[in-house]
């Protein structure tokens, strides 16, 4: 994950890992959501409170019930915000002296270690 994305990636993982409990390849896998329009470090300044944009897989109840309270919900195949926008994972982590990897379908590539 890069850009603005990868704070936002970051911890959706670990809250799937920790809150969530799931394991190293669940929580990657695992529907992911994105706000876009925020501040940024370069100087560029929120004006409008940006929008949310989520993947498949999470539930329309509750994304009415954001939309309800004033978030802007955009579907993830609105526009140009799509290409990459959810990042990609892949992670290596060691468990009771075993190394466990997992690699996403968002993107190519793989997991190895040693």
């Amino acid at each position: 994950m890069g850009g603005a994305m990868q704070p936002q990636g970051h911890a959706q993982i670990v809250i799937n890992l920790i809150d969530f409990n799931m394991n190293l390849q669940e929580a990657g896998d695992a529907p992911r959501f994105r706000h876009v329009g925020s501040s940024q470090p370069t100087g560029e300044v929120m004006t409008d409170g940006g929008f949310l944009i989520f993947e498949n897989g999470f539930n329309i109840d509750q994304l009415k019930k954001l939309e309800k309270i004033g978030h802007e919900i955009k579907n993830k195949n609105d526009d140009e915000y799509m290409k990459g926008a959810f990042g990609g994972y892949q992670a290596i982590m060691k468990k009771n002296e075993v190394l466990i990897g997992a690699s996403e379908s968002r993107k190519d590539g793989h997991a190895s270690g040693y």
